[in-house]
Order: C-alpha cells, then sequence, then structure tokens
C-alpha cells in the first residue's frame, strides 16, 4: 500500500532567526529543507509538503506600508493581507519545488496554490493570535502598534511581534486536485502559509488572517487519509519540564501520554502547544504516526530509529493501531 506523510515545515526554516530573508538565504535554506524531504521519499513515502509564511508574510505586510508612507499607492496600491499570503504560497513554493526537483528531477515537485476556508464566527477573528514579521523591542513594538493599528505580544522571550487572526481551517477547496497529484506520484507543496482563507459560505472572499501551518497539515493529513504527519521544528525532540533543572527529551510515546503532558501544561500555547494539538487531532482522526523532530532527524524518526537517536515520535494507543479511519475522509468542504 502507498504510504502518504504529510510534512509541515514553519516559515522560520526558510528565514531563520537572525536572517533578513534575501533571496540567497532563503535559497540555501530551501536546498536544507529539501533535503530533509528526499530522506522521506527516499524511504517509500508520498509526499505533501505544507510550509508556514510568518516572517514572509509580516515583511510584505512592512512594505506595504512603507509604500503608504511614501504616499506611493497610486503607482502600487497596497493589497489585503490574505492575497500577501497569496504572494508568499508562489515564492516560497518556487523556492522549494526548485530545491526538491534539483534533487530528484525536473517535475518531480508541483505547487498547488490552495484555498482554505474558514467559519467567519471562529474566535479567532476577535482574539489575534499568529505572530508575523520580525522581532521588536518592547518600546519600537508599541511604537508600530499605534502608527498601523497592530496587535502587538511577546514571542518566545525574542521580542515583540506583530500578531494577526488565526482562524482553524474548515475545508480545502482544491483537496480533489491535491489527490489526484498525490496518486499521480508528484511531491506537492500545497496550503503555503496555511493556504489563503476564504469564507466557508462564499469562496470569492478573501479573509484577513493568517491559518497555523500545523492545523492546515493536519486537515490536508486528515482528509487525504495519510498515514504520517511529520511537524519539522528546530529542536530535535519535545522536551519535559523545559529550561528546568529536570529538562528531558521524549521519544516514542503515545497519544494518551501526549495529552496528559499537555494538560498538565508542559507545552505552551505559544511554542509546542499548537503541534502537539495538531499531532493528536490527527491521530484522533484516524492518523497511525505523528513525529516532531529536526530536519536532519526527520526520515531516521519516522522508521522508528533504525539503531540512531531519533525526535519525538506520537503513536495511537496499542489498541488502537489496526482500527479503521474515524469515518470517511474529509474532502473539500467538509461533505
Amino acid at each position: 500500500m502507498t504510504k502518504i506523510a504529510v510534512v509541515a515545515l514553519g516559515g522560520n526554516a526558510l528565514t531563520r532567526a537572525g536572517q533578513a530573508g534575501t533571496y540567497d538565504e532563503m535559497v540555501a535554506n530551501a536546498a536544507a529543507m529539501a533535503t530533509a524531504v528526499n530522506d522521506v521519499l527516499e524511504a517509500g513515502w508520498r509526499v505533501v509538503v505544507v510550509h508556514g509564511n510568518g516572517p514572509q508574510v509580516g515583511n510584505l505586510a512592512l512594505q506595504q506600508e512603507a509604500a503608504l508612507r511614501a504616499e506611493a499607492t497610486a503607482m502600487v496600491p497596497a493589497q489585503p493581507l490574505a492575497l500577501l499570503g497569496a504572494m508568499t504560497q508562489g515564492l516560497l513554493g518556487s523556492l522549494l519545488a526548485r530545491a526538491i526537483d534539483l534533487l530528484r528531477g525536473l517535475g518531480t515537485a508541483a505547487v498547488l496554490i490552495t484555498h482554505v476556508t474558514v467559519d467567519p464566527a471562529d474566535p479567532a477573528f476577535g482574539a489575534p493570535s499568529k505572530p508575523i514579521g520580525p522581532f521588536f523591542e518592547p518600546a519600537e513594538a508599541q511604537r508600530l502598534a499605534v502608527r498601523g493599528g497592530w496587535v502587538v505580544q511577546p514571542d518566545s522571550g525574542r521580542g515583540w511581534r506583530r500578531v494577526v487572526a488565526s482562524p482553524h481551517p474548515a475545508g480545502v477547496i482544491e483537496i480533489d486536485a491535491l489527490r489526484a497529484l498525490v496518486d499521480a506520484g508528484h511531491l506537492v507543496i500545497a496550503a503555503g502559509g496555511g493556504g489563503i482563507p476564504v469564507l466557508a459560505a462564499d469562496t470569492r472572499r478573501p479573509v484577513d488572517a493568517v491559518i497555523d501551518k500545523d492545523r492546515a497539515a493536519c486537515f490536508i493529513a486528515s482528509s487525504l487519509g495519510a498515514q504520517a504527519l511529520l511537524l519539522v521544528t528546530a529542536v530535535d525532540r519535545v522536551m519535559l519540564d523545559y529550561g528546568g533543572p529536570r529538562q528531558s527529551g521524549l521519544g516514542t510515546i503515545t497519544a494518551g501520554e501526549a495529552a496528559r503532558h499537555l494538560a498538565e501544561g508542559q507545552f505552551p500555547p505559544g511554542s509546542m502547544g499548537p503541534k502537539i494539538e495538531a499531532a493528536l487531532r490527527f491521530l484522533d482522526e484516524g492518523g497511525e504516526l505523528a513525529v516532531i523532530t529536526s530536519p536532519g532527524l526527520l526520515a531516521v524518526t519516522l522508521g522508528g530509529g533504525r539503531g540512531q537517536p531519533g525526535g519525538t515520535r506520537i503513536e495511537r494507543a496499542t489498541s488502537q493501531a489496526g482500527a479503521p479511519r474515524n469515518g470517511a475522509p474529509r474532502d473539500g468542504e467538509g461533505r
């Protein structure tokens, strides 16, 4: 049976901490990500890649505002945040596809511009939480918030960032096209930046928001009936008691153990929490395995270690291992 893995890459994997986000930097980072993805392909999996866009879409938004201040809008009109997300889908998708094709041959990777439906009543619209753009010192962040009408929050102890609404995905419009491309043997890059958010009731209307890429990857993985969800991060393993004297890394655990640690507050909502939540939802909806690890350990962890130290594997309980998926896979609009 063909095995499908959905790989979620962070936007910060393509513009790393301390980088400006130049073309050369992003090309080099895409090459590193392509190597990790290629290892999964070499292990016999078909792969869908979902990537984030937090740094890149935030930088584009800053460019838009700079144009407004320069009174250049007559020549270059500002675009809404949703369309800036569409721009990053093309930009980052192109970089990743070219990097993968260099390893696998021209035409291996296909980039699918993807629209994701959201509910206008989603509480996320009233509580912005998704960080985008660069980090700022607190005073500068507050100044920019006043000038641009932003909401700003501290992020991961590294500074302050703009935050925007991050609603849950309700459907993927292009899911049938995505499935056809995977069935044809293509590596597909889809739902870049979490997908372009549009209203479920009127898909012509984009919504100014940024969907979390881990949630989008989970939704796509469940919709395709994928066996594995691979969440790529900067650390090798999920940590318990992070930063304390009893800090320890998690290897292979069950979904029940992960849920217990989450309930105990081990995984903060601004960092590891969303990844654990996405992993647990995927497993609850019938997935077999969720992996959280760094790029270099991705294939080793997926393969169960192979005699080498790996990252974090979250498995369904033994009694669930052979259980069928909970209902039919979801399609584009949850029918």
